[in-house]
């Protein structure tokens, strides 16, 4: 972290989902916020940048500031989809009007803002998933390589299970169950369909059947149920990896923290601490910006 001063500081939380920002001033004061759509600079690079820039006008335009502002202003960006130093080379460039930009993952950004910027260690269970250490002032990531060959126990993963059960039970390769029933009926009940989905379908789009997975494992559907046991032991595997790295204090965020918490707690005492501050505010403090 920096130790200068900068009138005004954002940060960008820019998931793959969602995008949130927020603007502090020096004081660390929150003065303007905002939500939209994806940032996600691997899978839509335009995309997300195009979001970015309406996100910071909107916070910009919320508090009353000028264009010129942004001279002003330290802006720290956690964005999906930063997998490289070109990828952050890339971002740079494109917001030169700010005083400062820094540039990480959304799960860096995170981690910052679970711990206040100390050591500490981040499992993230949303649409995809990850673990992330912050020990000694380097992040390490595990996990979280993409929907395709990793991020299990994130909601992708329980959506794209539960609609590969459902699948084989249509064509008679499995038992039907409630769950199956219900997620084939979205399909009106022709797997033709289903196939015809899996050829456009996203992360997210796999990721919103998660719901579903869960409602019926809860009244101890067949299927359902070792779906989310399954998913429950890849996010306890993500903080026994954190803890053998030397994480002490390890936080769990994400949508499905909250579903999965009964879960967890079936199998261990919970072991995950309250984050102190959201990512948002995780990329204020990367940038040099103040909380209150």
């Amino acid at each position: 972290m920096t130790t200068q001063e900068y009138p005004y500081s954002v940060g960008v939380d820019g998931g793959g989902t969602r995008c949130r920002v927020r603007l502090r001033d020096k004081n660390g004061a929150e003065l303007a916020y905002a939500e939209g759509g994806s940032a996600n600079v691997h899978s839509d690079p335009e995309g997300a940048l195009t979001t970015l820039r309406t996100m910071l006008d909107q916070v910009f335009h919320q508090a009353a500031l000028a264009p010129h502002d942004r001279s002003n202003t330290a802006l720290g960006l956690g964005l999906a989809g930063i997998v490289s130093l070109a990828d952050s080379g890339r971002i740079l460039s494109s917001f030169a009007d700010y005083r400062r930009v820094v540039v990480a993952s959304d799960a860096a950004a995170a981690c910052f803002g679970a711990h206040q910027g100390a050591d500490g260690g981040l499992v993230i269970a949303g649409t995809g998933s990850a673990g992330l250490a912050h020990l000694a002032g380097t992040m390490t990531a595990i996990g979280g390589r993409g929907f395709a060959i990793s991020d299990e126990g994130s909601a992708a993963r329980i959506g794209w299970e539960a609609l590969r059960q459902s699948l084989l039970a249509a064509d008679g390769l499995r038992p039907m169950s409630k769950m199956t029933r219900h997620i084939m009926k979205r399909f009106d009940n022709d797997p033709s369909n289903v196939t015809r989905w899996t050829v456009t379908a996203r992360s997210a789009d796999y990721g919103a059947l998660a719901p579903i997975v869960f409602g019926h494992a809860e009244k101890g559907d067949a299927i359902a149920l070792p779906i989310i046991k399954e998913a429950t032991r890849e996010i306890l595997n993500l903080h026994a990896a954190l803890q053998r790295m030397g994480c002490e204090r390890i936080s769990l965020v994400g949508g499905l923290t909250e579903p999965l918490k009964p879960w967890i707690e079936l199998q261990r005492p919970y072991p995950f601490v309250p984050p102190l501050h959201d990512a948002a505010d995780g990329a204020i403090l990367m940038a040099g910006g103040k909380l209150p």
